[in-house]
C-alpha cells in the first residue's frame, strides 16, 4: 500500500533540527505500518517497543539519560543498537503515558536518534494533568484512514488516478473513465479506508469477507470502551456510537441516544468517542468571516464517523448493495456527506488536526450548508449532493447574505465552473461562481481552488 503521509515522515526524518515525533490517530488507521514502512524505505534498523504487549518495557526509561535508556533497550532485547542507523519506535505509548515527558531528553541529549511514538488512545493520557506534553520539543503527525486516492493506488489503479488528478472543468474525464471512477468510489463507500479492510478487498474482491472484518474492527473498538469508559457505561458508549451513524447528516440530538438519558451523560460519552477519534464533530459557525472557529456555537453541531466503511457496516449497507446495478440506499445523502467530511479533514497540514464546520440558520427559515472551508482568507461553502442535480436554495440564500464570491458543489455530476446569478426566495440577488466536482474528485478540491484563484488573479478567468 501507499500512504501519502509517508512523505511527511520522510521530510521529518531529513530535518537538521528534528524533534521526536508523535503519530496520533484512531486505532487501526495504519500508524504502526507507516512507521515500519519508513524504516524499511530508509534502510534503518527498527527498534520497536509496544507498551500494550509488554508494559514492563517502560521500566527501561527510568531516569532522564537517553544514552542509558538505549543501552538498557539493547540489553533487554538482546540486540545491537546503533544510534546512527536505527529508528526508535515507541508504539501504544498511551499504555505508558509517563514516557511522553521523557521524549524531551531525546530531543535535547540525543538529537541524532530519530524517535517516533504512536498511540491509539493517546488523547486520554494527554488529558490527565499527571502527564505534561514537552511543549516545543515534539513534532506531530495526524493520521486518518486511507483516502479514496490511496484506495485507488492500493488497488493498482494508478493510471485512473493520474487521469482523475489531471481532469478539470476544462478537460473532464471521458465517459468510460468517469463510469469506472464512480464504480471504484462505490467500492470505497462500502469498504472504507481502514488499511486492513482495504487490503482484504483488493486481495479478495469479496464484500462479505470485508464486512466480517469491519464487524471485527468495530468489536475491537467496543472492547476499548472498557479501557477508557471510567464512570461511563460501555453500553452507553456503544449506543452513542450507533446513534451517530443514525443521525449523520443532521444536527446531533442527545435525546435520540436515549429518551431517559441526561444530556450531560450523553455529552460525556460523545466527548470520549471524539477523544478516541471514532467520531468527529462538525461545528456550527456563523461564517461571517475567518477564522471560522471564532463564531462557533457549541450547542449546535453535527457528527461524522471515522470512516465511511464503518458507517456502511453499522447500517448494514453492504447487504443491501446491488453492485451490478448501482448503489442507491435511502440514506445515500448521509453516506456522501460522511465521505466528503472525512476527506475535508485531509485538506490541512499533516502536523495539525483539521476541524470541520457547517452553517445552519438558527432562527426563522430553514437553511443549511453541509460544510464550510477556510481557504486562505476566504470562507468557501461546500454543498454535498448525492445525485447529479438538486435544489440549492440554501446555498443561494447563504451566498446572498454573506456576500461571498465562490462556492463548491460536490455531486454525482460532471466538473463544471459557472457563474450563478439568481434571486433567492427572499428576493435577494445572489451572484457568485460555482465550482462543481464529482464525488470521486473531492481530494482535488484544494488544488483546484488554488488554481482557480491564481488564474483569476492573472486574468485568465474573468472575476465574478
Amino acid at each position: 500500500m501507499k500512504r501519502y503521509r509517508l512523505k511527511f515522515l520522510e521530510e521529518w526524518l531529513g530535518r537538521s533540527q528534528r524533534k521526536p515525533l508523535i503519530v496520533r490517530g484512531a486505532r487501526q488507521v495504519g500508524k504502526t505500518w507507516l512507521v515500519r514502512r519508513l524504516a524499511e524505505k530508509k534502510n534503518l534498523t527498527l527498534i520497536e517497543l509496544n507498551f500494550e504487549r509488554r508494559p514492563e518495557l517502560a521500566s527501561l526509561f527510568t531516569g532522564n539519560d537517553p544514552h542509558q535508556t538505549c543501552r538498557r533497550i539493547e540489553a533487554a532485547l538482546g540486540i545491537e543498537f546503533h544510534i546512527d542507523s536505527s529508528l526508535l519506535f515507541l508504539d501504544e505509548i498511551q499504555a505508558a503515558p509517563e514516557l511522553i515527558s521523557k521524549l524531551r531528553w531525546f530531543h535535547e541529549e540525543l538529537p541524532s536518534l530519530p524517535v517516533v511514538a504512536a498511540g491509539s488512545l493517546l488523547e486520554f493520557a494527554l488529558s490527565s494533568r499527571s502527564y505534561s506534553m514537552p511543549v516545543g520539543r515534539l513534532s506531530f503527525l495526524h493520521l486518518e484512514p486511507m483516502s479514496f486516492f490511496e484506495f485507488l493506488d492500493a488497488g493498482g489503479e494508478s493510471a485512473l488516478l493520474r487521469e482523475i488528478r489531471s481532469a478539470s472543468f476544462l478537460s473532464p474525464l471521458p465517459d468510460i473513465l468517469n463510469q469506472k471512477a464512480r464504480s471504484c468510489l462505490m467500492n470505497y463507500l462500502l469498504t472504507g479506508g481502514l488499511p486492513a479492510v482495504v487490503e482484504q478487498w483488493h486481495a479478495s474482491r469479496d464484500l462479505d469477507s470485508c464486512m466480517e472484518l469491519q464487524h471485527d474492527l468495530i468489536a475491537t473498538y467496543r472492547d476499548d470502551f472498557h479501557k477508557y469508559a471510567g464512570r461511563l457505561s460501555p453500553d452507553l458508549l456503544r449506543d452513542t456510537l450507533a446513534s451517530v451513524a443514525l443521525q449523520l447528516g443532521g444536527k446531533f440530538t442527545y435525546s435520540q441516544v436515549g429518551a431517559d438519558l441526561r444530556s450531560s451523560t450523553v455529552k460525556s460519552a460523545l466527548d470520549m468517542l471524539s477523544r478516541a477519534r471514532l467520531v468527529h464533530k462538525v461545528e456550527h459557525s456563523s461564517a461571517n468571516g475567518v477564522p471560522l472557529a471564532a463564531e462557533v456555537n457549541p450547542r449546535r453541531f453535527k457528527v461524522i464517523l471515522l470512516d465511511c466503511g464503518l458507517l456502511s457496516s453499522m447500517l448494514q449497507l453492504g447487504r443491501l448493495a446491488d453492485m451490478a446495478h448501482g448503489f442507491l440506499p435511502v440514506n445515500r445523502g448521509a453516506l456522501m456527506e460522511q465521505f466528503v467530511g472525512q476527506h475535508l479533514r485531509l485538506m490541512g497540514e499533516p502536523y495539525r488536526e483539521e476541524n470541520l464546520y457547517y452553517w445552519q440558520r438558527e432562527h426563522g427559515r430553514r437553511g443549511e450548508i453541509d460544510y464550510l472551508v477556510q481557504f486562505g482568507d476566504m470562507v468557501v461553502p461546500v454543498e454535498v449532493k448525492s445525485g447529479a442535480s438538486g435544489k440549492m436554495k440554501s446555498l443561494h440564500q447563504f451566498m446572498a447574505e454573506k456576500n461571498l464570491e465562490l462556492a463548491v458543489r460536490i455531486h454525482d455530476g460532471p466538473y463544471a465552473l459557472e457563474d450563478v446569478s439568481v434571486k433567492t426566495t427572499q428576493g435577494q440577488l445572489a451572484s457568485f461562481r460555482l465550482l462543481s466536482l464529482p464525488h470521486y474528485a473531492v481530494e482535488q478540491l484544494p488544488q483546484m481552488l488554488k488554481d482557480l484563484l491564481s488564474n483569476a488573479q492573472l486574468g485568465l478567468i474573468p472575476p465574478v
